[in-house]
């Protein structure tokens, strides 16, 4: 039953009571009483015309016995499929609304070029009428029609008519039209070759002028050179083939991993270019020469492992920075150019565009994620467009052939296990069971969750208590005291490394029957661990260690807690790489030849992405106190995407139950803004315009915060010249004014927000629409039944009376 539904401002939609649809149900009815009235017609039919109709109708045709007790029972399964629909039938489906909208002048030479071609291919395809026995073969006057000299030149002049509209539209235009016609591919061609045929014999070659050749020449010359630069950039897109060989093997599951792996890069990629433009260049141009008499007091392995020795001094960290303009032409005390760089003021501005330019790009990438993942795809729609239209004809290379096939293979099989999937409906009593070993589990993985927050807090806190610990001074055994630095990363890492097996153990109890929603609980557990031991340890550094510095024999915080996440990020690396050693490749030899089976590990999606995820963070933390930590970050994706993906190939399998993560990359990118990005944000902003900076290293010596580097700049501005007095009221209202970044964030969030209701209302709309087609397909199937029934009476009673008639005559 067809609802009609009304959209206001508010999204909400209005479906008519039952009661509204008597009405379309009279008009129903009314019809098929119209239909009745045409039975007492029926009655006056001669017996000549009714046995010369029962002759023309194809239904009645002989055929095989086979043919015809199939043909009785495919009517008694469907009233809906049958040989043939009667006239009257066929004329209230031709005047139905839907095959009447649209009648543009394009539909309307579809309807001509169709019309020609269905009767060409009568024409080709009618049997001979010597193959019907005389008693079956129909009346000529059935088809006087088809037969009819005038009415196929009329045919043909339609057909003429239709090329020689085609040729008058422009080029554009043609191959639009050809494209939407209903036809075969064989049939546009051959229209598109008539019309190319009949062009060239209209305007020969000669006739066009040189310039108007020249020019033609010169388009499709260029046309031809940007198809072959848009080849050759898509061909340059960074490990397109790699990503496409793991979705047609793993599946899309697996492959956001690496999409969003290579998301990353590009983040990483440009905070680098911007760090290194303006920050790490002109510092290494300008002045080079800073602390040149720092030794190297360890061996070289230990420090690039701990980040200190020769590395402290370094233009990897916060500490080597100037505090006073770089000028060009310095020479000692003496200059001989006026051109200087603000190094205060390019490190403050810097670090801040860098912030604000990547959360745009975050929002924007989360805004199109979400509008394009949370569509309104259903699984069946999605199957039918994926079996009919999903093969590239331009694709010719075997490699490519066999790598198009395999990718729809898999996708076929993720669509058929998503349509095929059902929700199981369990007992009152095993759904209780079921909550009871959630909330289990749940606890179980709290309780871990919270007793590894409080061993790194106390683990920490012991390590910096001794001063000793920290200072370069009073070193008696280096290489003890270099190694004592990287006790806290690996206690931290060891902890991100074994919880999530602990987690996978825990959801492998609670037998989740869906794949993604057991991909989704294993993203938040790890997602908590990864939040709370960030947030432990960023409170340790923006606390204890940042506003004690004095108590820990720190001369330069800011080049320690550099120091520290640069440890951290390496060590969450090769912890990385002995988590893909030990717990993929020995695993996959452990099973295979201890255990004799088959099986391999699959690819764990929910903790490798949220190790991506740990490991960003930790490189916008330290922004701020490292500029060339993107750098290492870089580097550290470029090893992780090679190690995983020979790792994925050889020691991994596909998951047993396919599914289709469709939102996988949108919840991906959320994570990374809101918890990542926004965590990082808030902690360099508490740093820059909070804590005091260190009075003997960095460019913000004697400052009392960092912040006030643009202050300064603006009050010499406004002091060197008075009409930028604006400048300074519009930096204190704007920048020292936190009302302004909460109002920016504020603004940003609800953006987020409205976004996702459109589009949470856009697929309710299309949920209604789609429901109202199907109930007008009903409908129509309803009322087409009901003529055909009307049909099938009216000419069961002339046979009737026929059949009274001659009853009565012998009688």
């Amino acid at each position: 039953m067809a609802g009609r539904v009304s959209f206001d401002s508010d999204l909400v939609t209005d479906i008519e009571s039952p009661a509204d649809e008597d009405g379309v149900h009279d008009s129903f009815s009314q019809l098929i009483q119209e239909q009745c009235h045409d039975l007492h017609d029926a009655i006056e039919m001669t017996s000549l015309d009714l046995e010369e109709e029962i002759r023309d109708d194809v239904e009645y045709l002989e055929a095989p016995a086979y043919q015809r007790s199939d043909r009785a029972g495919l009517q008694q399964t469907d009233p809906l499929i049958g040989e043939r629909w009667s006239s009257d039938t066929l004329k209230v489906l031709s005047s139905m609304p839907s095959r009447t909208i649209g009648r543009s002048r394009g539909a309307i030479i579809s309807q001509y070029c169709s019309r020609t071609m269905q009767l060409r291919r009568r024409r080709q395809s009618r049997p001979s009428i010597q193959h019907f026995p005389r008693s079956a073969r129909p009346s000529i006057r059935g088809h006087l029609v088809e037969t009819d000299t005038a009415a196929f030149e009329e045919e043909e002049n339609k057909r003429e008519r239709l090329v020689n509209n085609l040729q008058n539209l422009s080029a554009n235009d043609r191959v639009r039209m050809l494209r939407a016609m209903p036809l075969s591919l064989s049939e546009k061609k051959e229209l598109r070759m008539l019309v190319l045929n009949k062009a060239e014999h209209s305007v020969s070659q000669s006739q066009i002028p040189c310039c108007s050749q020249l020019k033609y020449y010169i388009i499709i010359a260029l046309r031809h050179g940007w198809y072959g630069w848009m080849s050759f950039l898509s061909s340059l897109q960074l490990w397109q083939t790699a990503l496409k060989c793991v979705g047609a093997r793993f599946g899309t599951g697996v492959l956001s991993y690496f999409i969003f792996l290579r998301t990353l890069l590009f983040f990483n990629i440009f905070l680098f270019l911007v760090m290194g433009v303006l920050l790490v260049v002109p510092q290494a141009i300008i002045h080079p020469d800073r602390d040149q008499n720092v030794t190297v007091r360890s061996t070289w392995g230990l420090e690039v492992l701990t980040g200190a020795g020769y590395f402290s001094h370094s233009l990897l960290y916060y500490g080597y920075y100037s505090n006073k303009k770089l000028h060009t032409g310095c020479n000692g005390t003496s200059c001989s150019s006026e051109l200087s760089y603000n190094m205060p003021l390019a490190y403050f501005f810097t670090i801040g565009a860098a912030f604000f330019i990547t959360c745009i790009i975050l929002v924007y990438s989360m805004s199109k994620s979400f509008g394009q993942s949370f569509r309104i795809d259903k699984s069946k729609g999605l199957l039918a467009i994926k079996v009919f239209s999903s093969w590239d004809f331009k694709v010719i290379k075997k490699s490519s052939v066999k790598l198009q096939r395999a990718n729809i293979g898999t996708q076929l099989k993720e669509l058929v296990a998503e349509v095929n999937r059902q929700e199981l409906k369990f007992p009152v009593v095993q759904r209780l069971f079921r909550l009871f070993i959630h909330m289990i589990a749940w606890i179980m993985c709290l309780g871990s969750t919270l007793a590894c927050v409080l061993a790194v807090y106390y683990f920490s806190e012991y390590m910096h208590k001794n001063p000793r610990n920290l200072t370069e001074t009073d070193s008696s055994d280096l290489l003890l005291k270099d190694a004592s630095l990287l006790t806290v990363p690996v206690v931290v890492s060891s902890f991100n490394l074994l919880l999530p097996g602990f987690f996978n153990a825990v959801a492998w109890m609670e037998e989740y029957d869906s794949p993604s929603v057991l991909n989704y609980i294993s993203i938040s557990r790890n997602l908590l661990l990864k939040v709370s031991v960030l947030g432990v340890l960023c409170y340790h550094w923006l606390y204890r260690v940042a506003s004690y510095p004095e108590s820990l024999g720190l001369q330069c915080w800011e080049s320690f807690v550099g120091q520290e996440l640069y440890r951290f990020l390496l060590m969450d690396f090769i912890f990385m790489l002995l988590d893909t050693f030990f717990g993929e490749f020995l695993w996959r030899l452990f099973s295979q030849k201890a255990l004799k089976r088959k099986r391999k590990p699959v690819f764990d999606i929910a903790r490798n992405v949220l190790e991506l995820i740990y490991g960003q963070a930790l490189a916008w933390l330290g922004v701020l106190f490292s500029p060339l930590l993107p750098a290492v970050q870089i580097i550290k994706l470029l090893f992780l995407f090679y190690m995983k993906k020979v790792s994925l190939k050889m020691n991994c399998q596909v998951s047993g139950k396919p599914w289709r993560a469709s939102q996988m990359t949108t919840i991906f990118i959320t994570l990374l803004c809101f918890p990542a990005f926004l965590g990082a944000a808030v902690c360099v902003t508490y740093t820059m315009w909070t804590i005091r900076p260190s009075q003997r290293c960095g460019p913000f010596q004697g400052l009392r915060t960092m912040f006030e580097a643009g202050k300064l700049w603006v009050q010499e501005l406004a002091a060197v010249n008075p009409n930028l007095q604006w400048l300074a009221s519009a930096h204190s209202y704007l920048v020292e004014n936190p009302l302004f970044l909460i109002l920016s964030a504020v603004v940003f969030l609800i953006v987020i927000y409205f976004h996702s209701q459109v589009v949470d209302g856009q697929r309710k709309i299309i949920e209604l629409l789609q429901e109202q087609i199907e109930n007008e397909g009903e409908d129509k199937k309803f009322l087409i039944t009901r003529l055909q029934d009307i049909h099938e009476r009216k000419r069961g009673m002339p046979r009737r009376m026929k059949g009274v008639s001659e009853d009565s005559s012998y009688s």
